[in-house]
């Protein structure tokens, strides 16, 4: 009879940041292995539960023991086993009689061949394993798989033994229904008793069933014991309070979760700090609050940052003065050390700290910050050249967007290198420009985040993205699986953006360029240095840099057809959308098939040619057949207007028209045999090859359109 079954492992107070990813692993790893034991019902829902003192998860329909199975049980092989004419050896019986099975059981064995040899087997019935057993190898199992971010070892009470897990242990409860099952772990024997709320609740609540685990723990322990449904109501309070202020909450869902991780009884007051603190940047306060207290700032409707807070507590008190004016008294100092970190900062300019960025180092292979600085000064600067920003305050901002690495505040928050340098830049007298670039050049800092606004600010993001590839690249530091410590993926993606959304008439390749040569020769990524080890690292950024417009661009909604034959021609990221437009435009005419098919045989013919096709031009005098010079015509005729539509940026129209092609090349390949016996001819032939393929990849390679 199937029966609920609820598992729980009460401990000492869990890593917040880590609470939701331990309850979700530690349900999931059990759900999965009561699964593959038979154990569970083919309708069986798992809840799961955690607080900052348990990891727990209830299914609701779980066997007592799992169904019997028939399995085949190998036996030996055909040869040992049988003798020539197909009777059993005495081995054989032997084997059976070990098994408890007489010479009847011979008229059941089976023959399988795995390719190298035949083997005997016997079908038996396995007895499905008990709850007991079962369930004891799930907790082992979900405890060894549990991602714990850091192990703990402690000693068992009254016992010698230590044992780890990511926070001592003190209680276990297995209930399936209303029956204990006997199972332990971590030196713990299960029980039906678990503990509420350290202060407000019953210290021991005794379960007579799994189906009144939450209730219980939330009526006589309270505790509400599911994550999610205890966020909710952080949530709900959280909003009640900041409507009844006129106010509201801002980006607060990561704080969200590490606070539902760090209350079981949650509570929101309202407190406050003194109006004079306002005066320091509000970027400053927010983050000391956030970070350092688990508060909640308010906003005016402006955006503007109030005198008011919200603290989420663990205690229900009917006068909580106490608890309010205690944090009220524990953030005072954190935002005075805010004030005085921004008032010392100030007092020196943020030129004067760059030649002190010699000190520090960027990467024991590439130098120091301001050698770094001084490169991606000089690559903002070229940059700005080419797409006609202001150079000078490009170079200018530049030279100042580390500066602020050796500010007292982003010494204590790093997360606010570029919002301060701007402040201080501001507070300099800097142009507006600049001091906004420091801030915009780290943009986009993540996902769908917002891009640098003006052309100056995309100059030195660009440069400083664009460096660390190069340089990275050239340390040899690869991005592999999941490990990016530079988050080279998220410099790459950021670059394509900027071209793309920017519309910067620039390539990533001709940037990645740039920044190659921007690094002195000698240094680590200098390809004369390394005996052509930079160059390959180079070819390797390159292709990352694809890689990641490649993802960028399925995710809009292209296929991969679409986006391989863009960005197998080297354009501009301004121009992709444009060109994967054309490409599926290209796509509903009929004649698309057959032409990529010719391109992709043009492409074959003209890889055997040797390079003879790119090293003459097309002699007329040298054509055989009609249908030479018809192509040729008609190449050089749509050629001129391709040119024109592709400067409107008209790039289906430019597409759409290459279609015209379509009969002159299947005549062509019809009537003509490139590979003529007189080597003149069949070089003039592979010249003409050379111009039309030249033509029809103009705005997509045309080939890789072919299914």
């Amino acid at each position: 009879m199937s029966t609920p079954l609820l598992v729980e492992l009460f401990t000492e107070e869990l890593p917040p940041k880590a609470l939701k990813n331990l309850g979700d692993a530690f349900a999931r790893v059990l759900l999965a292995e009561l699964k593959h034991g038979g154990l569970l019902d083919a309708n069986c829902k798992v809840e799961i539960f955690a607080t900052p003192r348990r990891l727990a998860a209830r299914f609701s329909s779980v066997q007592a023991k799992a169904a019997d199975r028939q399995t085949d049980e190998r036996l030996l092989p055909e040869k040992v086993g049988l003798t020539a004419d197909g009777n059993a050896t005495p081995a054989l019986i032997k084997k059976l009689t070990s098994m408890g099975r007489d010479e009847s059981a011979l008229a059941l064995i089976k023959k399988v061949n795995d390719g190298k040899m035949t083997m005997l087997f016997l079908p038996v019935q396995a007895a499905g394993q008990t709850l007991a057993a079962g369930l004891s190898a799930a907790l082992e199992k979900a405890i060894a798989q549990l991602p714990i971010p850091k192990v703990m070892s402690y000693q068992l009470a009254n016992s010698t033994e230590t044992v780890k897990f990511v926070r001592p242990a003190h209680g276990l409860i297995a209930l399936h229904g209303g029956d204990v099952v006997s199972v332990s772990t971590l030196g713990l024997q299960a029980g039906r008793v678990t503990h509420g709320h350290r202060f407000l609740g019953a210290a021991d609540i005794e379960l007579k069933h799994a189906d009144e685990y939450e209730a219980r723990l939330k009526d006589d322990g309270k505790v509400v014991a599911s994550f999610d449904t205890r966020r909710a109501e952080i949530e709900r309070q959280l909003k009640a309070k900041a409507a009844e202020l006129n106010a509201t909450l801002g980006d607060y869902d990561t704080l969200l979760d590490e606070v539902t991780a760090l209350v079981e009884w949650p509570v929101v007051y309202v407190a406050g700090f003194d109006q004079e603190f306002l005066e320091v940047p509000q970027e400053c306060l927010i983050l000391t609050m956030r970070t350092n207290q688990k508060y909640f700032p308010l906003f005016a409707a402006d955006g503007k940052l109030t005198a008011k807070f919200l603290v989420v507590s663990n205690m229900q008190v009917a006068d909580p003065t106490n608890i309010i004016e205690g944090n009220e008294r524990v953030v005072r100092p954190r935002l005075a050390d805010a004030r005085f970190f921004f008032e010392q900062d100030r007092k020196a300019r943020l030129e004067t700290r760059v030649p002190q960025l010699a000190k520090v180092v960027y990467h024991n292979k590439l130098g120091s910050q301001l050698e770094r600085v001084g490169r991606i000064q000089l690559l903002a600067g070229k940059i700005a050249r080419l797409i006609g920003a202001d150079v000078l305050l490009a170079e200018r901002a530049a030279w100042l967007a580390k500066a602020d690495l050796l500010t007292g505040m982003v010494g204590e928050f790093p997360e606010l290198q570029g919002v301060m340098g701007r402040y201080y830049a501001q507070h300099d007298g800097e142009p507006v420009l600049v001091a906004d670039a420091i801030f915009e050049h780290y943009l986009p800092r993540f996902a769908g985040d917002k891009l640098p606004e003006s052309k100056e600010a995309c100059c030195v993001s660009l440069a400083d993205k664009l460096d660390t590839i190069i340089g990275i690249f050239g340390t040899g530091a690869i991005p592999t699986g999941d490990k990016d410590p530079f988050a080279l993926r998220r410099h790459a993606l950021g670059v394509i953006r900027i071209l793309a959304e920017r519309q910067l008439p620039l390539t990533a390749g001709a940037l990645l360029r740039l920044a190659h040569e921007t690094f002195p020769k000698g240094t680590v990524i200098d390809s004369h240095d390394r005996k052509g080890v930079a160059v390959a690292n180079f070819v390797e950024a390159a292709f990352f840099v694809t890689e990641r417009a490649r993802s960028y661009l399925r995710e809009m909604g292209y296929t991969a057809l679409e986006v391989e034959s863009v960005l197998a021609v080297e354009s501009a990221p301004r121009e992709y959308i444009g060109r994967l437009d054309a490409a599926r435009r290209f796509l509903a005419l009929p004649e698309s098939a057959g032409l990529s098919e010719a391109d992709k045989r043009i492409g074959n013919i003209l890889s055997k040619s040797g390079g003879l096709s790119i090293a003459q031009d097309v002699d007329e005098a040298l054509f055989e057949k009609n249908e030479e010079k018809q192509l040729l015509n008609v190449s050089r005729a749509l050629r001129s207007k391709v040119d024109g539509l592709l400067s409107e940026g008209k790039f289906s129209d430019a597409l759409l028209l290459t279609a015209q092609l379509h009969q002159p090349v299947t005549s062509f390949f019809d009537t003509v045999m490139v590979n003529a016996n007189e080597a003149a001819v069949r070089n003039n032939r592979f010249a003409l090859l050379h111009e039309v393929e030249a033509l029809m990849n103009r705005v997509v390679f045309i080939s890789k359109l072919a299914q």
